[in-house]
């Protein structure tokens, strides 16, 4: 099982090593079997181990010192430290300080050097930690519990204090643990894009579009700004122009049919499955007219649309499918990953989606060679090399520092989606036959974008849940053929009854692949003490 999976399954804690603690494990002293057996629970995935990068000066320092007054030679001791730093450092990850901070740091401490250490500790903000430390004086700025290594690992071996965390605020997506797990990884990739400076179409660009195309299997992967604009590039890709029609479903969120109105084509609203809640493909093709140009099916919630049919039914009558897979990337659709399943392939990485960056981003993906080329142009003002514009595009360009942060967040990505479908599972096992919980088809994988059920009385629901301090969400409230911008279509209330109904009653609880099993049991019983 890999690290990342480690952390992802278990309620990590986070403990911060002072220097005297490290110096001891190295002399053996005082606290070493304390120590020692703290770094054998963070091999198990319980804890993570940091050490501050402020703190490294000192601890070569202190640690040269001790060795020689033990009579061991400079020359051993020249030999040994670099090894021992390289074990600790294989074994603990680096937090680092900001330079901004130092002059704050250094008015209010009362021990500069703890307080450096103190403050390194707020890039984990949020998460469970704790300064591992025999100084009974140390100054960590008030901010965080200091604990000397026997406590320290009561502490991380604490059961019931686990279980004391079912009575913390739940955040309905944990970006904040996610951010512990991947810090270091993610300092570095932008660091490097700060120092190389290339802000547009920087080298991680490039290396982010062949991961992702391998991840998905496809031949090509094209970044863009936002999952929005990805919809608007493909279909401009493939010729839609206004007076067209393209076929999707009334239940899914703006962007969907703004697009296909913004490119001045018409959006055909198509009901949906009363059970996965993506558009129905028994429908679609009484839907089809002369003017239709392509079918944009939403894999909604986590979960592929069905694209065998869709896509034999686009076959038969020439037409093009975008799968708009803004919630599913990383989904699975009978072996095969989403956004590799039709013509085009659009995903979103705005920040709470499966895949997300920290800002807005999204791509593209295809198989075609020539459908490629073009999108590329048209996400770069329709150029084709500098200055050259053989058609009209838009600047729809993904920001290098955007690539950078998904790119740390890649390294995770494969066991999150695991994580993921555990606690789906865990939801269902608590939930199922009590509520309408998500349904998904055998052959699908999802990756459960949000987790969501159906209820009869959702406002009271959400208020209940609230008060108990549970966040929960609607995915989506009001059908696009209910919207009062797309009144001209004339498709009022009544015309699509399964996305009409489900709208009223969808709720989405917390998920997140850092959600502890107390976590889901406290959001399950809540649940199930409401309905």
């Amino acid at each position: 099982m890999s690290i990342w999976r480690k952390n992802i399954l278990a309620a990590v804690k986070h403990l911060i090593l002072d220097v005297n603690v490290i110096v001891d494990l190295w002399l053996q002293e005082k606290s070493a079997d304390e120590t020692e057996a703290i770094f054998a629970e963070a091999q198990t995935g319980h804890a993570k181990l940091w050490v501050s990068a402020s703190a490294l000066t000192t601890l070569d320092y202190v640690a040269r010192r001790a060795f020689k007054k033990r009579g061991i030679s400079p020359q051993a001791v020249a030999e040994l430290i670099p090894k021992l730093v390289e074990h600790l450092l294989e074994n603990a990850n680096i937090l680092t300080n900001h330079g901004f901070e130092q002059l704050e740091i250094y008015r209010l401490a009362t021990d500069f050097e703890d307080a450096q250490i103190a403050a390194s500790v707020r890039s984990l903000a949020g998460q469970e930690a704790c300064i591992v430390t025999e100084d009974d004086s140390f100054d960590s700025l008030g901010e965080l519990p200091c604990k000397i290594p026997a406590a320290a690992l009561v502490w991380l071996r604490d059961k019931e204090h686990a279980q004391s965390n079912k009575d913390r605020p739940t955040p309905f997506i944990d970006l904040a643990a996610q951010q512990a797990v991947i810090r270091p990884q993610l300092e570095h990739n932008i660091e490097t894009v700060l120092r190389h400076g290339q802000y547009i179409m920087g080298p991680e660009i490039k290396q982010l579009e062949e991961r992702l195309a391998e991840y998905v299997g496809v031949k090509h992967c094209i970044t863009v700004s936002d999952g929005t604009k990805a919809l608007l590039i493909a279909m401009m890709a493939l010729g839609v122009k206004p007076g067209d029609e393209v076929i999707t479903t009334p239940f899914t969120f703006i962007a969907t049919g703004e697009m296909i109105a913004l490119i001045g084509a018409t959006p055909v609203f198509v009901d949906i499955d009363p059970r996965t809640y993506n558009i129905d493909p028994n429908k679609i093709e009484a839907a089809i007219t002369s003017r239709t140009k392509a079918i944009m099916p939403v894999s909604l919630y986590g979960q592929c649309a069905d694209f065998d049919a869709i896509n034999a039914i686009a076959a038969k009558h020439g037409l093009h499918v975008i799968e708009d897979g803004a919630q599913s990337f990383g989904a699975t659709y009978k072996g095969r990953k989403s956004c590799g399943l039709s013509t085009i392939g659009s995903a979103s990485f705005f920040p709470s989606k499966p895949l997300g960056c920290y800002g807005d981003g999204g791509a593209l993906f295809t198989n075609d060679d020539n459908i490629a080329k073009v999108m590329r142009e048209i996400r770069l003002h329709g150029q084709d090399r500098h200055y050259h514009h053989p058609r009209i595009g838009i600047n729809g360009r993904m920001d290098t520092i955007q690539a950078a942060v998904l790119q740390a967040k890649m390294d995770a990505f494969p066991d999150e989606v695991i994580a993921r479908q555990r606690i789906a599972q865990k939801y269902n096992s608590l939930l199922s036959g009590k509520t309408v919980a998500p349904y998904v088809e055998n052959f699908n994988g999802s990756v459960y974008a949000q987790y969501t059920l159906l209820v009869s009385d959702r406002t009271a629901v959400q208020q209940t849940l609230k008060e108990q301090g549970i966040p929960t969400a609607v995915h989506y409230p009001i059908p696009l053929n209910m919207q009062p911008v797309f009144e001209y279509l004339n498709k009022p209330e009544g015309s699509f009854p399964i996305s009409e109904d489900i709208a009223k009653r969808v709720i989405s609880l917390p998920m997140s692949p850092y959600l502890t099993d107390a976590a889901i049991e406290k959001i399950a019983n809540k649940v199930l003490e409401v309905l």
